[in-house]
């Protein structure tokens, strides 16, 4: 692992900083620079296959033009820290995946669907996958055609296998194979199984998958087949073992997990004392980390039924006595706690790139938990979601830390700490308009104005008491009352200095400063 100084950035101000929205079309790579000679010189597949995006950049670079993203989308936050890249960036992916067909001379092949289309690009080896797992599907390549099996056919629903997935556990060397057919025999099976582990001894478990549907989705819904070892694998991350299933969610970073996950415990500060949330639980490795490293009791919330059994099983797994998961649809769940006037001190949220959705985030202002780590990996809906956590004026952000989950693609993983402006230290003071004397500088852009300005300017909302802070330090007197708290035992809060040069532009565009 290093930290990258972006100091001095080559590619700083080049327009290198723009993130695909899933939910606004996208908007692509912006070109680089270099000539259409130099391009994709590391990987012969990288124009077809578009898997990794930055695959002209040199490392260096690309970890410059995911800070510069990352400092254009939330750098109106605060400070982003300077992004944790990768010591060995290549090989990184311990879940591989690839479909089977054949080429147009009828020869089998397998690979991934180029983007937006079924046709499939051949991939034999990947610079950002695991090897072993690269191997092991070339092999099943090379028995298919020795088994004479067919690679299955989605139009005319004939052939076998259709996908091969294998998982490796990192830390622990195991492995698993799932083989994903569209029919559900497999010409002389055993014979087939028998050679493949043969090949490749470190295989510790092989599944069988049914999946005859026309869909884009790897697996089938029906419950694996286990045709060799115990059905799954094991793997160590964070000083915990965590069970791994065919349909299992596990980050495909282990390496940059570690970092992630380390960088949101220390966010978080947790002592002993303090009741967690993990929403968007999934398999529970965050709250089972939490659970471990400091927390006093962790409720892990999941949809999905399958991971929230993983979930249960991964704490027994570790003797982990102090969480609990509940399948449950997190925004409703934390509504009731709030409802009911239940504590809670830090909130983990890892949702998908869609972000959060606004009825999950009213849920978490009315929890109003003391501490929010956010974990991205979409620095365009984070930006979203924190607009409207902060407009309600009960957070401040304070920290952002980018780390490189996924090198050599556009892909970047953000931590967030938000805390909450505590009501026996703040005091939120709104102003009515008609209580205002306006002197002669004030009457050139009047309160609401300057709020309206800001908010079509940068989408966020201020307090009118911090209008009249800046206001004040530029010399245009406010009544005294305006800045004090009615409360002798709070402070007033202070404008911070993201918002202060916010609310310094409208000040000069009406030409009051």
């Amino acid at each position: 692992m290093q930290t990258k100084k972006m100091k001095e950035n080559p590619r700083r101000g080049n327009g290198h900083s723009r993130f695909e929205d899933p939910r606004a079309g996208g908007r692509g790579l912006p070109a680089t620079g270099r000539s259409e000679k130099s391009r994709y010189r590391s990987c012969p597949l990288a124009r077809s296959c578009g898997g990794c995006q930055l695959q002209d950049l040199e490392y260096q670079d690309q970890l410059y033009w995911k800070q510069d993203g990352v400092e254009d989308v939330l750098g109106r936050f605060g400070r982003v820290a300077p992004i944790i890249g990768m010591e060995n960036p290549v090989h990184y992916r311990n879940k591989v995946q690839a479909v089977f067909g054949r080429d147009r001379g009828g020869r089998i092949i397998s690979g991934i669907y180029q983007p937006g289309t079924h046709r499939i690009v051949p991939v034999r080896d990947c610079m950002i996958e695991d090897e072993i797992a690269d191997k092991i599907i070339g092999t099943v390549r090379t028995l298919m055609k020795t088994f004479h099996i067919d690679p299955y056919d989605e139009d005319s629903q004939l052939g076998c296998i259709r996908h091969v997935l294998v998982k490796r556990g990192f830390a622990s060397g195991q492995v698993m194979v799932v083989l994903v057919v569209g029919t559900p025999q497999i010409p002389s099976k055993a014979d087939f199984i028998n050679i493949l582990r043969q090949r490749h001894p470190e295989i510790t478990t092989i599944l069988l998958n049914f999946n005859d549907q026309r869909t884009s989705m790897v697996l089938g819904d029906e419950p694996e087949m286990v045709l060799y070892g115990p059905g799954y694998i094991e793997d160590r991350l964070c000083g915990l073992t965590f069970r791994i299933s065919a349909k299992s969610f596990y980050q495909v970073n282990p390496v940059q997990t570690k970092v992630l996950y380390e960088i949101a415990m220390r966010m978080a500060r947790l002592t002993g004392k303090e009741s967690v949330i993990d929403a968007y639980c999934g398999t529970g490795t965050i709250g089972l980390v939490a659970a471990r490293n400091g927390a006093a009791q962790v409720l892990g919330i999941e949809l999905n039924p399958d991971a929230v059994r993983d979930a249960v099983s991964n704490a027994s797994l570790n003797g982990i006595e102090n969480v609990q998961f509940v399948c449950d649809d997190a925004s409703k769940y934390l509504k009731r706690l709030a409802a009911e006037k239940q504590h809670v001190d830090v909130v983990f949220l890892d949702p998908p790139r869609a972000g959060s959705d606004e009825q999950f985030l009213a849920s978490l202002i009315r929890l109003a938990p003391d501490t929010v780590v956010y974990i991205s990996c979409n620095p365009l809906t984070l930006e979203r979601d924190l607009r409207y956590l902060l407009n309600f004026g009960s957070y401040e952000v304070r920290g952002i830390q980018p780390v490189d989950l996924f090198p050599y693609t556009e892909h970047v993983e953000t931590v967030c700490l938000l805390s909450k402006l505590h009501s026996a230290q703040h005091i939120e003071i709104e102003l009515e308009m008609d209580e205002l004397d306006l002197t002669t500088a004030e009457s050139k852009g009047t309160y609401e104005e300057i709020k309206d300005y800001i908010l079509e300017k940068y989408g966020v909302k201020v307090l009118l008491l911090y209008i009249a802070q800046i206001k004040q330090k530029h010399g245009i007197i406010e009544r005294d009352c305006y800045n004090k708290a009615k409360n002798q035992k709070s402070k007033t809060p202070q404008c911070s200095p993201v918002k202060e040069k916010q609310i310094e532009e409208p000040l000069r565009h009406f030409k009051m400063i």
